[in-house]
């Protein structure tokens, strides 16, 4: 049987959040009806648009703009500041509510996630009746609204879940690509950002179709791997596998927002390593391995991303967990600036348990040279601990000094 998978999209969801509280605390307006955003202050007229109701974006508001461009667009917008617990508080609903469908859930971001509905589809005459069913409920449990797009992979069934909003279901099985997602712009295309479709526009590509029908070679020569990966994309190639984790699973991660926007391959790979080290450290500290290694990536437009993959072996090692992080990292960036950066282990082993070797491990070096490297590394390491990650550093230069928050 073919994979039924649901992407499932809380409609603008901080700003239907925040109307749905409002609303619950007895306020007469719906924020939802009227020109309105969440994030920034109409006094300094600072901060950027987190959200937006539709009416807002009749003015031509876009999510992640300044606040002072919304303003000059619409002078009498309606502003609300953000409330991040929440937005988590809702989230939590919604995923418990979700997963009395189906516990194979994978959220990828607060308002957003997939579902493996495989097996919930055999209560439904089809998948499209199993989707109304739960976007109606959440409506009627909630109050706020969710998009579901349905697919047999996960690439098809998020751009089916971006098609017209809100509140609606939509397909995008392989058999529809040609009619449904070749004729939009290839900017709609999922990780197609702003200076990858710019390139394409050089090339006279226009159209998802333009794309698909394109010699990968060509997109690898100008956009290296990620050409490649777009025309997959184009093609409707991606993975079914929804991963979840269990609720006691643990990891241990960190991620760092950046005072400046990265913008180059060299300033992102330098935090990675600068949290691969605080990762490795912590991992260390607690006597664990890890079995599997996500990146996340926050764009300065607030949209987050998260690429995860399972290790060929546990590993505690700084180097080997940058060296995964920046493969993870160049198979996930769109090229657009990006606002934070995080590294998260999970799959975790105890330090002792013993490991399975593949002929590459088996005597690329001596023993002793390799007692010695680790003998060298965690002297460094207790170092690090008792007098600060700054007194041993490289002598090709240091990493810029950034703070790094948990997560």
């Amino acid at each position: 049987m073919n994979r039924v998978i649901f992407h499932i999209d809380v409609n603008s969801a901080y700003l239907s959040w925040t109307a749905v509280e409002q609303l619950k605390s007895g306020s007469s307006l719906d924020i939802r009806t009227i020109p309105a955003i969440i994030g920034g202050d109409r006094a300094s007229r600072h901060g950027v648009v987190l959200a937006k109701s539709i009416p807002a974006k009749k003015y031509g508001i876009v999510t992640g703009e300044p606040v002072a461009n919304a303003l000059r667009k619409c002078p009498n917008l309606h502003m609300e500041p953000p409330d991040h617990k929440m937005y988590h508080r809702y989230s939590q609903a919604l995923m418990e509510f979700l997963k009395t469908y189906s516990r194979e859930i994978e959220q990828v971001s607060v308002d957003e996630c997939y579902m493996d509905f495989t097996e919930a589809a055999k209560r439904y005459s089809s998948p499209v009746e199993g989707a109304l069913e739960l976007k109606n409920e959440v409506k009627h449990r909630f109050g706020f609204t969710v998009n579901v797009g349905i697919s047999s992979n996960k690439l098809l069934a998020k751009m089916a879940s971006d098609f017209e909003k809100p509140d609606k279901v939509h397909t995008l099985f392989p058999q529809e690509i040609q009619v449904k997602m070749w004729p939009l712009p290839v900017r709609d295309l999922y990780m197609a950002g702003k200076s990858s479709t710019e390139t394409l526009k050089k090339l006279e590509i226009y159209t998802i179709g333009d794309l698909a029908n394109t010699d990968p070679a060509i997109l690898e020569l100008h956009l290296k791997s990620h050409g490649r990966r777009l025309w997959e994309f184009a093609n409707g190639i991606g993975d079914d596998q929804v991963i979840s984790e269990p609720p006691e699973a643990k990891g241990i991660g960190n991620s760092v927002t950046l005072p400046k926007d990265a913008e180059t391959e060299e300033e992102a790979e330098a935090v990675l390593e600068q949290l691969a080290q605080s990762v490795s450290r912590r991992l260390k500290k607690a006597g664990q391995k890890a079995g599997m290694l996500s990146v996340e990536i926050k764009y300065y437009t607030f949209e987050s991303v998260s690429h995860q993959r399972q290790l060929a072996k546990p590993t505690y090692d700084a180097r080997d967990i940058y060296q995964e992080a920046v493969s993870l990292f160049l198979e996930l960036w769109n090229h657009q600036p990006i606002r934070l950066l995080g590294i998260r282990s999970s799959k975790l082993s105890e330090k002792g348990e013993p490991e399975q070797l593949s002929i590459f491990d088996i005597q690329v070096e001596p023993e002793e040279k390799r007692r010695k490297k680790r003998q060298l590394k965690e002297a460094m390491e207790q170092l690090k601990g008792k007098y600060g990650k700054e007194v041993v550093r490289k002598g090709t230069g240091s990493l810029p000094k950034q703070g790094v928050d948990k997560f």
